[in-house]
């Protein structure tokens, strides 16, 4: 029963935010509360969302002091020649416009936090988006996907639960999966092109006949017409504005608002503190590699470096309170979410859902499929990993896959490798807390981006798994 109720509680949840019955916020509540009281557990409702608020906490606060010390390094200017060197290539092209947001969540996500690489890609990337009458969820679905690739990092978190779980050394976990892996970052490569050309189509592009380097904060001569540069310009392809062609999810996320204008990083704004550039960036580049080698929990970190941050930067006390305040309404919806997620978790593991459903998963494996547990570790960690955290999947349900492999001869190892391949999906997962400042940043309805991006992440995910098995890795 446990475990019906359990799918039935995660199907009803994305339903009802894929179709905008609910918002998500409400959903996570409401939803699990519900089902919490179906089960007969509802006077335990309060102990488990205490439960699942303390396990979220941390998180909770290292996102919240994430987006203010991030936020106040892109008003400071420390991104800006990132934002300048992607504007450069990209121009006005969409199909630019896409793999260059492909190549920077991958750039950035190399410090191994998903909420870092999805405030700065969209800092990066929004203003080009919005300017153009670009679809929005297409920037959130592939700066997710290659973060969720990117995230099987050593110091991202997965392939360390994966050796945490299992006894085994992490760098025997990752090494030998770096081809598979880099196949996996070759296909969201291909995902970019795919969806620029498509946005290509419908928009069309302009070809700048000198090499321009747009600035940010320069308003680009794009989709809906700017004046001044037409004997520069030329459109080459698409009927842009006029939206015949365009895909629901893209004309979803056009904003009817055109008198907004480009609204990029400002070159010339206030908040700029150009003598401070080596400072901020030595701050930035000592916190990281805190973060990476574990000198002190991720929360405190951020906390100390939003703290140090302000202080140098900022050393009049309005001053300080305006960057909150600029900050507040990012800080609010993501911390609101995790803390509206910690009642989703809370109830899935303490009614016991989850190891109900996890023990049903592997229990419906039949025994002639023991020789191939890898293979089959690796197809149920697409759904896995997007339904369950992955503290959940990797402590809870892999153990059980690698011991039932082992009694088949297949080795720990290629269960661990295997594990890593639901990742490009699990990045879009309503249980990820990252997810949700990727989709506040960009403005797009959390049901709009799962609607969009679970089938390119699935796909992704997918080729990583036959990249494993034609490498022999897994």
């Amino acid at each position: 029963m446990l475990t019906i109720l359990g799918f039935a509680m995660i199907a009803t949840f994305l339903v009802l935010i894929m179709m905008k019955k609910m918002s998500p916020i409400a959903a996570l509540v409401l939803i699990p509360a519900l089902f919490c009281v179906a089960v007969g557990q509802g006077a335990k409702l309060g102990d488990y969302v205490i439960d699942g608020v303390g396990n979220l906490a941390p998180t909770a606060a290292m996102l919240m002091f994430a987006i203010v010390y991030f936020g106040v390094m892109i008003d400071v200017g420390l991104f800006d020649p990132i934002v300048r060197g992607i504007l450069r290539f990209c121009k006005a092209d969409p199909l630019r416009i896409v793999v260059g947001t492909a190549v920077l969540a991958a750039i950035v996500s190399l410090d191994g936090d998903g909420s870092t690489t999805f405030m700065i890609t969209v800092s990066a990337m929004y203003p080009l988006y919005k300017r153009l009458k670009m679809s929005l969820v297409v920037m959130t679905g592939v700066a997710a996907t290659a973060n969720g690739v990117m995230n099987t990092l050593p110091w991202g978190g997965p392939t360390a639960r994966a050796a945490t779980a299992l006894k085994l050394d992490a760098g025997d976990i990752f090494v030998p999966m770096i081809p598979a892996l880099g196949v996996g970052l070759l296909a969201v490569i291909l995902l970019a092109v795919v969806l620029g050309r498509r946005e290509r189509k419908r928009l069309g592009f302009l070809t700048l006949d000198e090499a321009v380097a747009q600035e940010p904060g320069t308003v680009l001569v794009g989709a809906g017409g700017a004046a001044g540069d037409s004997d520069r310009t030329r459109k080459t392809s698409g009927g842009a504005g006029t939206g015949t062609d365009a895909e629901p999810e893209a004309a979803a996320h056009r904003d009817a608002d055109d008198d907004e204008g480009f609204k990029g990083l400002d070159p010339n704004r206030a908040t700029l503190r150009p003598k401070l550039y080596w400072f901020n960036a030595g701050l930035t580049v000592a916190l990281l590699t805190a973060m990476i080698m574990e000198l002190m929990p991720i929360p405190v970190l951020f906390l100390l470096g939003a703290a140090l941050a302000l202080t140098v930067n900022f050393p009049h006390m309005p001053d300080q309170r305006a960057r909150i305040a600029a900050h507040a309404d990012n800080v609010l919806n993501v911390s609101g979410m995790v803390f509206a997620a910690a009642v989703f978790t809370g109830v899935l593991s303490g009614t016991g859902m989850v190891e109900h459903m996890a023990d049903w998963l592997v229990g419906a494996i039949p025994d002639g499929m023991g020789p191939h547990m890898a293979i089959i570790t690796g197809i149920l960690s697409v759904p896995l990993t997007y339904f369950m955290s992955n503290d959940g999947f990797y402590f809870g349900v892999v153990p059980v896959l690698a011991e039932a492999g082992a009694a088949h001869g297949v080795s720990p190892l290629e269960i661990a490798r295997a594990s890593l391949v639901g990742q490009p999906l699990h990045m879009s997962s309503p249980l990820v807390p990252a997810v949700y400042v990727l989709v506040g940043m960009a403005k797009v309805e959390f049901g709009d981006h799962t609607r969009f991006t679970v089938k390119w992440a699935a796909l992704t995910s997918l080729v990583v798994l036959c990249a494993g098995l034609l490498f022999g890795i897994i």
